[in-house]
């Protein structure tokens, strides 16, 4: 499972020029689920997103977790995550999980991120979506698990 995590200061997801999700500081969280990949490793994903020290402290240090700062968090499924870019011009999707593995397990890790954090928002599994940001620092950090 691949998180691509952004420490933003707003982030949204519209469909059809309708906004499904949207936070203000916390984290959007690109999420790419592979054919191997299980419950056990989307709670330990979630718990790295939630527990990663990117947010500034008193000192400006990034020691604070999204916990910790009571952050929003923005999670949008990701399908082409999972792509095997090592040759060739074209990528291929052969890594990612069948949309049916990939939306059970989306499914999943927001329920859990939902028991843990109180602003959780998504985008739609499928959906063409439009995801806009305003990228704090730029922090911008791969995650697989």
């Amino acid at each position: 499972m691949i998180g691509l995590i952004q420490r933003v200061s707003h982030a949204q997801v519209d469909i059809d020029g309708v906004t499904v999700g949207q936070i203000e500081r916390g984290i959007l969280l690109l999420l790419g689920v592979e054919k191997a990949d299980t419950e056990a490793q989307a709670e330990r994903l979630l718990e790295r997103v939630l527990g990663y020290r990117i947010f500034p402290d008193a000192q400006g240090k990034m020691n604070l977790s999204l916990r910790e700062i009571s952050g929003g968090l923005l999670i949008v499924p990701q399908f082409t995550l999972p792509a095997d870019t090592r040759k060739g011009m074209r990528p291929s999707f052969t890594p990612a999980a069948p949309p049916d593995q990939g939306k059970t397990l989306f499914t999943y890790f927001v329920e859990q991120a939902r028991q843990q954090l109180t602003m959780v928002q998504t985008g739609v599994f499928g959906a063409d979506m439009q995801v806009s940001l305003t990228n704090d620092g730029p922090v911008t950090f791969w995650l697989q698990v």
